[in-house]
């Protein structure tokens, strides 16, 4: 069985490359996001509206 030869160096230095980049999107304020918050005020909504139509029954 044949083995491929392993660049210690050469991963490094790829390795470097990679971590020495600059994000390629910008970070996230950090927070609730924004989706889940309105999800969460739909689902209390949606249940208050419940609520009230089983105590008008």
């Amino acid at each position: 069985m044949s083995q491929t030869p392993n660049d210690p160096a050469g991963t490094t230095h790829q390795f470097q490359n990679f971590a020495g980049q600059a994000p390629q999107q910008p970070a996230k304020a950090p927070g609730m996001n924004q989706g889940l918050v309105f999800g969460i005020a739909a689902v209390v909504v949606v249940i208050a509206i419940a609520a009230v139509a089983f105590v008008l029954m």
